[in-house]
């Protein structure tokens, strides 16, 4: 009897809360439900008809991703660590066999750099893939894409969004192995704001008795199918890892061959006007090195583009940091710093992001034995913090104080290691195409 009439009370309040909630006008509702945290707004499409209409709407989506945006709280960045019996390292980046373990795990962007959550691809679509892992591509308002190339290609593409546990599944593209041979490929992932859709673009090299002609198709989420936007001139290579989304374009580091040599350059897509145009890397740059890694990034501002060049040959200086103060201005590349690793331990550090606050967020790797605290780093930088005991510790290079500190995540064991930023939204919410899980 008891429990009947605790049904019976808690119908009743849930009675009268959908009725003091349809009594507000529906303004106030919508600039309430505006403010709330994506997964407040998933149980609150459970309240009623009316509000679950409300927030799946798109453009309540779209003025969410805009709110969102203004927040400083809800800044997050993705860390994505794999670990396996075996690792090899092409273009500075590791390539990881026999994996034994795969983590993705949300950071907030703060002092601590304190965890969120853990978040876990779905079993059913990783059993699919054909790599040992998959890597990820960019992120973009919320969303995730994931591509199975390293270090085979295959045509394995999802973009995924952890907050509602909804993933797509992208058709094979049109550019594969069987309809045009060998090739090197690149993808890159956006936003179009003429159109409200996401992209996903992929830049492909023929390899025809060398290298051929450069080809490029995009896939749109709004139409779920891949379309080819013909040649990319002149022909070149794509740096695999490695991509920015910044002022409504992709940008890949690159380079091409000409009569006088091998020469890197930045290559840029519109993704609104489907338009490739190119930017200069600095001078010192230029020429094409075997063993130099670029990695480009969005600035610390969020309007322009940051690239990070590294070399593991130089004693002296392996990491250079360099951002663009005004975008498309090649003669405002101005050198931040210049990292080199010291000491026994040879830590070698990879710029990953720019943080909020202006730090920069960098992979020290190469780690084996511990060390105490002192200056690893050229140009006097202090590290503070934990002991290095592993293959990868996740640090902060603060540029005005020049010293680095230790965040705590742990890289023992693992071999692979990759950060991107990342903010919580509903996007996918009302795709057709998506499958919860």
């Amino acid at each position: 009897m008891d429990d009947i009439q605790e049904d019976i009370t808690e119908g009743m309040q849930e009675l009268n809360f959908k009725a003091m909630a349809l009594s507000f006008p529906q303004e106030i509702i919508h600039e309430i439900l505006l403010r709330l945290p994506v997964k407040s707004l998933i149980k609150c499409t459970s309240v009623c008809k009316a509000w679950r209409s409300m927030i799946m709407n798109k453009s309540f989506i779209r003025a969410h991703i805009s709110q969102i945006n203004n927040m400083n709280d809800s800044h997050l960045f993705l860390v994505h660590r794999v670990s396996g019996r075996e690792s090899s390292t092409s273009s500075h980046i590791a390539n990881v066999s026999e994996v034994t373990e795969e983590v993705y795990s949300l950071h907030y962007d703060n002092q601590a750099f304190d965890e969120y959550a853990k978040i876990e691809f779905p079993i059913a679509p990783k059993q699919e893939v054909l790599n040992e892992h998959l890597r990820v591509v960019g992120t973009c308002d919320g969303l995730i894409c994931l591509a199975d190339d390293m270090p085979c290609y295959c045509y394995n593409f999802f973009i995924w969004n952890p907050a509602i546990r909804k993933l797509v599944t992208l058709p094979r593209p049109g550019i594969t192995f069987r309809t045009h041979g060998g090739y090197d490929a690149s993808i890159g992932f956006s936003f179009d704001a003429n159109t409200n859709d996401y992209k996903v673009v992929r830049v492909v090299t023929l390899q025809h008795e060398g290298v051929g002609p450069t080809l490029a198709e995009v896939y749109s989420l709004a139409t779920g199918s891949w379309t080819s936007v013909g040649s990319v001139t002149p022909s070149c290579q794509l740096i695999r890892a490695s991509q920015a989304f910044v002022n409504g374009a992709l940008h890949w580091p690159a380079h091409r061959w000409t009569d006088y040599g091998s020469t890197y350059f930045i290559l840029t897509f519109e993704v609104g006007s489907k338009l490739f145009r190119e930017i200069q890397v600095p001078k010192s740059l230029r020429k094409y090195n075997y063993h130099l890694g670029l990695w480009l990034s969005i600035s610390g501002d969020g309007e322009s583009i940051a690239l990070f060049s590294m070399d593991n040959r130089c004693e002296d200086s392996f990491l250079e940091i360099w951002v663009m103060k005004e975008y498309g201005m090649e003669e405002s590349w101005t050198k931040l710093v210049t990292l080199g690793p010291q000491g026994p331990e040879i830590l070698l550090p990879r710029a990953s992001c720019f943080r909020k606050n202006g730090e920069v967020l960098l992979i020290l790797s190469g780690a084996r034995e511990a060390f105490s605290v002192g200056s690893i780093l050229s140009n006097q930088y202090t590290f503070y913090g934990h002991r290095a005991e592993s293959n990868h510790e996740l640090v902060s290079l603060d540029l005005v104080s020049k010293t680095i500190k230790n965040l705590g995540i742990s890289g023992e064991g693992y071999q692979y290691c990759n950060v991107d930023s990342y903010k919580e939204s509903l996007v996918l919410s009302d795709q057709t195409g998506a499958v919860s899980y």
